[in-house]
């Protein structure tokens, strides 16, 4: 009986492929919508936590001044010397480096071309903190970082913008009034989840940004890198009862420093990434709503013209459960078929709007699964009315109908 039903609704299906497809069409948009805008989202996820986690593993970035909300502000808040990040080190446990630094913008020159770019002035220890690697060439040795050696490490970008094809190590860059050797160059980065871009940098010895650039000894960041496994509670407690005592805050001041956790930023935009993913999923499902009542209106409006075949199968004999598996199953199939379909969209959809955005694809064998037995469901739920509707025609009025 299984069998027959289901032949005989395929053959009600392709009687009228155009009617049919026209009808799925909601279903099917759905169902892309609702997969691609969850596959989109959780690529949205991974590369802002990507992006975040590029700036440096379990980094605490401490910056001068208070976090900004009412009442609070980040003038007048004495900087940091390099002798703080030097008692961070050695007395606060579970730290694996720290790198203070200078930031200052300026426009570098090489063979008539220049370009504006930012400077950072800090340790060796910067690109152990900030997750750095070389594609060629070195950091600074501890003689170049003591005596504030004119030497510099740059980043992609400016090499692209300044040396081109050429090989930069060794070459002369100038900075304002003085020159440096490039001795290192850094692997690309790319985009930061602010859209900054982290290759546009050259990096310099603190004591050279200080002497020459900045002219005083004032450190702007520390970038503290916690060991793997390390409690970043205990550590950041530890930090800031440090350097309170160093700032001489008495008990009832507040802090005049802030202490940033770059792991908690990126659970934090990371879930927001996530509610949002959730949300557009769910006004997206909206549509399958539609598309269930755009099959309901469609097998009521078959019932209607097929009252005779109807009533024609009920007079030989067919159960009036046998009619309503009949209508049932055409329901589902349609439904399921605008599933199935919706299904392909979304892979190939997600796929390219992943290579615009630039974000990964992250297939998930589950939202598809969900999506397409969801959208079986639908034709379940708004099939069983018109279904119901056929099997309980009267036979003998089901005949006279014209």
């Amino acid at each position: 009986m299984w069998w027959n039903t289901l032949l005989l609704s395929l053959r009600e299906i392709r009687r009228n492929l155009l009617r049919s497809f026209l009808t799925i069409l909601g279903i099917v948009i759905g169902v892309a919508a609702v997969i691609t805008m969850v596959t989109i989202g959780n690529g949205a996820t991974r590369a802002v936590s990507d992006q975040i986690s590029s700036l440096g593993s379990n980094l605490l970035m401490v910056r001068p001044g208070q976090r900004l909300g009412a009442g609070r502000s980040a003038a007048g808040a004495p900087a940091f010397k390099e002798a703080d990040a030097q008692a961070i080190a050695m007395q606060i446990g579970g730290i694996e480096a720290v790198a203070p630094s200078v930031n200052t913008g300026v426009t570098v020159i090489y063979a008539g071309r220049n370009w504006s770019t930012g400077i950072v002035g800090t340790t060796d220890a910067y690109f152990e903190t900030n997750n750095w690697r070389f594609a060629a060439g070195r950091a600074f040795t501890d003689a170049e970082e003591r005596a504030g050696a004119a030497v510099c490490v740059i980043g992609a970008t400016v090499r692209r913008e300044l040396f081109g094809a050429r090989d930069p190590l060794g070459e002369e860059l100038r900075v304002r009034a003085f020159s440096c050797q490039v001795i290192g160059l850094l692997a690309s980065k790319g985009q930061t989840g602010m859209g900054g871009d982290q290759d546009d940098v050259v990096v310099l010895p603190l004591h050279t940004v200080q002497r020459r650039l900045t002219g005083s000894q004032n450190v702007g960041t520390l970038l503290v890198s916690m060991k793997d496994g390390s409690d970043a509670e205990r550590v950041k407690a530890s930090l800031e009862q440090l350097l309170r005592e160093r700032r001489k805050l008495s008990e009832h001041d507040d802090n005049n420093f802030n202490v940033l956790d770059t792991r908690q930023i990126a659970e934090t935009l990371s879930g927001t990434t996530r509610v949002m993913t959730m949300l557009l999923g769910a006004v997206a499902a909206v549509s399958l709503l539609v598309g269930g009542i755009g099959i309901m209106n469609i097998m009521l409006v078959s019932v209607t013209e097929r009252t005779r075949e109807i009533g024609v199968r009920l007079a030989i004999g067919a159960l009036e459960s046998e009619v309503l598996l009949q209508f049932l199953i055409e329901a589902v199939v349609l439904a399921s078929l605008g599933g199935l379909i919706g299904v392909v969209l979304a892979t190939v959809a997600s796929a390219v709007l992943a290579s615009v955005m630039q974000v990964p694809l992250l297939f998930d064998p589950a939202i598809n699964l969900l999506s397409f037995l969801f959208s079986a469901g639908i034709g379940v739920l708004f099939g069983y009315f018109p279904a119901r509707r056929a099997a309980r025609l009267d036979p003998i009025e089901a005949l006279r109908h014209e």
